[in-house]
């Protein structure tokens, strides 16, 4: 994430790319409390009530979410959750997102 972050934004922010990895998974991803498991459930459901704005870092979280053991249902079920705080066009592109995500594991498969 780091490398992506730096390669788009660097030339224009230098240190920015480290400090919100460093931030975002350096102190809160690894806060006691939750296990990373809900922290991707928590993140998912966040972002799909914010809306289309945030596809590119839900999908992000999404893959993160599948590898800490979250299963395609309980994505899903959180997004569709979150229509009735987002609205449905909201979860409706959150569950597109997800659909993406899910057929690059099938392909990797």
């Amino acid at each position: 994430m780091e490398d992506a972050l730096n390669a788009r934004y660097g030339h224009l922010l230098p240190g920015m790319a480290e400090g919100v990895v460093d931030f975002a998974y350096g102190r809160q991803y690894a806060r006691p409390g939750l296990s990373l498991r809900d922290r991707y459930l928590a993140t998912i459901a966040a972002l799909a009530a914010l809306g289309g704005q945030t596809r590119p870092q839900l999908m992000v979280n999404i893959t993160g979410g599948r590898k800490a053991g979250l299963s395609q249902e309980e994505i899903a079920e959180v997004i569709w959750q979150m229509a009735l705080y987002g609205g449905f066009p909201s979860a409706i592109n959150a569950l597109n997102a997800a659909l993406e995500v899910f057929e690059v594991e099938d392909d990797d498969a």
